[in-house]
């Protein structure tokens, strides 16, 4: 017999969480019941997308009410607040998801941590890159050692920031908090290349950042960061930018290994790989697959095979991520080149 998991919607000030709606709303058995938000405006635009949902003024008083009745909590609130919600659900719940990155703060993505595993409650870090058919096709490649030993890896992650590319004001108000967000656009972006990082090379043994407003004319943290990475054999780059006014990086992302080169282009989805004295080979990935389609349907094939949450949406690989970039701020705010494992 199919289990049906009950979903409850903790926070709505992310704005990925709208389309996250949209695919729990598509899984069979999946059953989105309640939400919690400050925001009556929120509240209001999530009742017409989900009728009958259980509202609620915060997620403290969603969790609460719904203590028992809540299979499965969907994180979609500032950062700062994940650990908070993480520790007030894993009495009860069977898995939770949050929109990426872990935490503010790598103490914090240690508390997420501390609470799941102590509760055996399913755990993933929804990033969106993770379901997308070429950047699945280059990791499969990169661990398959198709270009042998990875020597260097970069990610960029850039638009013109929140506010300019139309993002909700609930959701970029709180991106331009440095004690709610963690940092600015390298809290928001250079999460994604540590991520991917820690996935492909593991944790580094040394990191340096910088960050600075190159840009921008109102308050907010940063709106440019890059961050290195030193491994034993290799070095990895994240770049953030919320000032890049065209969508052309180049090749990204981008791997250079012992064999080869391997590289995904944006605009078409495909994968260049370049291997010494033959020509370029042209990728066309296959079409994601169930399960790996998504966040929440992965999540659920998780419970219903009893299998843990594996690769990139991983908690270990999400607290690597979360210890490199808690490192590349250290790096950056005081000029000097911090060494992992972190210090508390």
């Amino acid at each position: 017999m199919t289990t049906t998991y009950r979903v409850g919607i903790s926070g709505l000030v992310h704005d990925h969480v709208w389309g996250e709606i949209d695919r729990w709303l598509a899984i069979p058995n999946a059953q989105i019941v309640a939400a919690g938000d400050v925001n009556a405006d929120l509240r209001d635009k999530i009742a017409a997308k989900v009728p009958g949902i259980r509202l609620y003024a915060t997620w403290q008083e969603m969790i609460e009410a719904e203590r028992g009745n809540l299979d499965i909590l969907q994180i979609a609130a500032e950062n700062n607040v994940h650990a908070d919600m993480v520790e007030a659900a894993s009495g009860f719940v069977k898995a939770i998801i949050t929109e990426k990155p872990l935490a503010a703060t790598y103490a914090q993505a240690k508390r997420i941590a501390t609470a799941t595993e102590s509760a055996g409650i399913s755990f993933l870090v929804n990033w969106p890159t993770a379901w997308f058919p070429a950047f699945q096709e280059l990791e499969r490649r990169l661990l398959a050692g198709e270009i042998g030993v990875v020597r260097y890896f970069k990610y960029r992650s850039a638009h013109n920031g929140p506010k300019e590319i139309g993002c909700d004001p609930h959701f970029y108000e709180w991106l331009y908090d440095g004690e709610k967000n963690g940092a600015g656009a390298y809290m928001d972006y250079i999460c994604y290349g540590a991520a991917m990082c820690a996935r492909i090379l593991g944790r580094p043994k040394k990191v340096t950042g910088l960050r600075a407003v190159l840009a921008k004319d109102y308050p907010l943290p940063d709106d440019n960061a890059v961050v290195t990475m030193l491994y034993d054999h290799a070095m990895g780059v994240a770049e953030a930018s919320w000032t890049q006014v065209t969508g052309y990086v180049g090749p990204n992302p981008i791997a250079y290994g012992s064999e080869g080169a391997l590289a995904v282009d944006l605009k078409n989805g495909q994968l260049h790989l370049h291997r010494p004295g033959k020509p370029v080979e042209i990728i066309t990935p296959a079409p994601t697959e169930f399960p790996l389609r998504s966040g929440p349907e992965y999540l659920i094939h998780c419970l219903d095979t009893g299998m843990k949450p594996e690769g990139v949406c991983s908690l270990e690989v999400g607290l690597i991520a979360q210890e490199i970039l808690e490192a590349g701020l250290r790096a950056a705010d005081t000029g000097q080149t911090q060494i992992l494992p972190l210090e508390s």
